[in-house]
């Protein structure tokens, strides 16, 4: 009988210790087994995944892969979070958007009845009239509810009419918390006009001297993020916005304390849980750099937004799930704030019930799910602090080489800026097209007969300068035309799924079929045969032995009904077969000729 020693639960204590190059061998012979022959680091190299900005995430991590001192909580660098305490006191400051012209203050106060904790207000361009201030807060508490305002080129009489409110209220000036939203270089990112420094360093004075808990600047990485950027890029050119400012504001007579306090950052929350731990982590340890640098050490202050670019149109409640996940990496990675976005933001003004589940995502992950009572969980996982690493290095070369080029305003107003996002997009774009990253509800398990959610149209944001890109842009352009021709005929387009042998055989890659065609508007039909589908074109779907016994001569047969277009589902090269769909083809190429040819325009 072997007896358990007394220091608790020792229970592989009489197994030797693994070793990486034992793992290592093991993964060989997987890989081996699906006909890779690879050893070594070669075979660690085949499960990794490649991502944007040069990084790529292995499949194991171990205490040999270092990073540097990550610190404490609340002391440089920062990478832990911004306060010793972290969120233990409350969690994040819950803080919700508001852009609607109409009601206005009713939503304002349901927001902050019902778990909101603070006001993101747009006005002007995209947003309500700067007129309207005063009834949008009326019923609010302006000592108790933090407002940000976020009004583009009308930021300065936005700014007057809060400040007058305040007066107005008698709220005492060191009451006031909350951010003017001066972003001058972000606006121009937006629209491509440039605006003048001169008002938002004197409101940075009026708040440095006035109200202590007030802000004058946001430093938004939104634009470079909804142009299709990547981390290290959103990273990167946040930080030469921020350098932009504090070169301002101290040339305008702040000290330079005064002026990194005059700052908040916004950044893009992603359903890529780690990549959004990792970059809030590393945005703190790039700040805490520059603001060393400058000789005003300090923590960064994040605003963390749910990401425009993952919102989907076809399928919004999908965006419930995503915004959930992306709400928990910001909470993870230590975020300030945390706007969640409705699920039916990119479809118009939410409703009622779309901006409660907003709410109610940071108040389950805070109250229910205790996440906030934990300082920093990511830390010390070999995982995350690696990728922070990494993704700190990737941002910083990205700011040098902006710095090295005139800085943000000579990138953006170049066309360099613009070039390089767009590059990254375009690569994205590949992924999204072959289905490498999957969008649930679009590209990959598509409802056709799911009534679509409509809203009333929200404000135009302002435009003219990046563009504003969506993961599911390219599908959304193929199930409009489907829709258009639903409207116009009665009927979807068709395909005709040609099933061979028994269904243990067809059935994996005809519902891969039935998938790829629905992504793209394009109704499957399995009953039946050819001429009564009502189809022009048809698929076969079978194992590989079957096809070698039947393909040629079902795809003659096809023809022989009428079928224009024959696919197989699989690879192969067989006499009648006109393409081939497979996991990785190019589904927005094949769908999008495929509607062409059935005329649908």
């Amino acid at each position: 009988m072997t007896v358990l020693p007394d220091d608790g639960l020792s229970l592989a204590a009489e197994f030797p210790d693994a070793t990486h190059e034992q793992w290592q061998r093991l993964v060989e012979g997987v890989l081996r087994k699906s006909g890779k022959e690879v050893s070594g680091t070669a075979a660690e190299d085949a499960l990794s995944t490649t991502l944007e900005d040069g990084l790529r995430t292995r499949p194991l991590y171990t205490a040999r892969d270092a990073a540097p001192d990550a610190g404490l909580p609340g002391f440089a660098p920062y990478v832990r979070g911004g306060r010793p305490e972290g969120g233990i006191a409350g969690g994040w400051d819950v803080r919700q958007r508001h852009a609607a012209p109409v009601d206005t203050a009713a939503a304002v106060l349901a927001d902050l009845e019902n778990g909101g904790t603070s006001l993101w207000l747009v006005l002007g361009e995209g947003g309500f009239p700067v007129a309207d201030l005063p009834r949008a807060l009326d019923g609010v508490y302006l000592d108790l509810a933090p407002v940000v305002l976020d009004a583009g080129r009308d930021t300065e009489a936005a700014a007057e009419a809060l400040l007058a409110l305040y007066a107005e209220k008698g709220v005492a000036a060191e009451a006031v918390r909350g951010n003017l939203g001066g972003d001058p270089l972000g606006y121009e990112a937006r629209t491509g006009t440039a605006l003048g420094f001169a008002p938002y360093a004197a409101l940075a004075a009026r708040c440095a001297e006035r109200y202590p808990g007030l802000r004058a600047l946001t430093v938004d990485a939104l634009p470079y993020h909804e142009a299709g950027g990547s981390a290290a890029q959103e990273l990167g050119a946040s930080l030469a916005t921020g350098v932009a400012y504090l070169r301002e504001l101290t040339e305008a007579g702040l000290g330079v304390e005064q002026a990194a306090a005059q700052l908040e950052f916004r950044y893009a929350a992603t359903a890529d849980q780690f990549l959004t731990i990792a970059k809030l982590r590393a945005a703190r340890r790039l700040w805490a750099r520059v603001a060393e640098v400058c000789g005003a050490p300090g923590a960064q202050v994040q605003h963390v937004v749910t990401s425009p670019v993952m919102m989907s149109r076809r399928d919004p409640w999908v965006n419930m799930l995503r915004t959930t996940v992306a709400t928990l990496a910001a909470g993870v990675g230590g975020a300030d704030s945390v706007t969640v976005l409705p699920f039916d933001h990119a479809l118009g003004l939410p409703d009622v019930f779309a901006r409660r589940i907003a709410r109610n995502t940071s108040t389950i992950l805070v109250e229910e799910s205790h996440l906030a009572r934990v300082i920093d969980p990511a830390g010390g996982s070999w995982y995350v602090e690696t990728l922070t690493d990494e993704l700190a290095r990737s941002a910083w070369e990205f700011f040098r080489s902006i710095e090295r080029d005139g800085g943000q305003a000579a990138v953006l107003r170049s066309g360099r800026l613009r070039t390089d996002l767009a590059t990254t997009w375009a690569e994205r774009s590949k992924r999204l097209a072959r289905r490498r990253e999957p969008i649930t509800g679009v590209s990959e398990f598509p409802l056709l007969a799911e009534k679509p959610v409509e809203r009333e149209p929200a404000p135009e944001p302002p435009s003219g300068g990046l563009p504003r890109v969506r993961r599911d842009e390219a599908y959304e352009e193929l199930r409009a035309r489907s829709d258009a021709h639903l409207a116009a005929t009665g009927a979807r387009p068709r395909i005709y799924l040609a099933t061979l042998g028994p269904a243990a055989e067809y059935t994996a890659r005809a519902t891969f079929a039935a998938n790829l065609f629905q992504a793209g508007g394009i109704e499957p039909v399995t009953e039946g045969s050819f001429e009564e589908s009502g189809a022009t074109e048809a698929v076969l779907c079978a194992g590989d032995g079957r096809y070698a016994e039947q393909a040629e001569q079902t795809a003659a047969s096809l023809r022989a009904a009428g079928a224009r277009h024959v696919f197989l589902a699989g690879r192969g090269d067989y006499a009648g077969i006109d393409a081939y769909v497979f996991t990785g083809c190019d589904a927005v190429d094949i769908l999008s000729s495929t509607l062409d040819r059935m005329g649908v325009s």
